[in-house]
């Protein structure tokens, strides 16, 4: 079992920026690749970026690149997503999620199998 923690979420006005983070726990936290998805309102939930257990390995999905960066510390089993320059459409419900692979970064959300409850980040306009 897995379990983790978002926080950081808000409202922020465009161009702003947040840090979430997200705390694992949990046996196998520190082993597992992690990452950020988001859903707004209306939309399917989408990849925002993930991170391989060893952190030398991030992706990102093409409209956050540049802008957003996944970091982790697995003394502390703690995965952050710096968000810079903020837009109204990156508005939406933010979670971190454990995949089931250490390698790589997964993208697919089929293979991630713990999910945090989410935070909300809002972008004004």
């Amino acid at each position: 079992q897995v379990q983790l923690v978002e926080s950081g979420g808000g409202l922020v006005q465009a161009g702003g920026s947040l840090r979430l983070s997200c705390a694992a726990s949990g046996r196998t936290a520190g082993s597992r690749g992690l990452g950020w998805f988001r859903q707004a309102p209306g939309k399917e939930r989408e990849f925002v970026a993930g991170i391989s257990w060893t952190g030398l390995s991030t992706g990102y999905v093409d409209s956050v690149k540049g802008r957003f960066t996944i970091s982790r510390d697995n003394a502390k089993n703690t995965v952050y997503l710096q968000m810079n320059s903020l837009k109204p459409e990156d508005t939406a419900v933010y979670c971190c999620a454990a995949a089931r692979i250490n390698g790589g970064v997964a993208k697919d959300e089929a293979l991630y199998d713990y999910w945090g409850q989410g935070t909300q980040v809002t972008v004004s306009s």
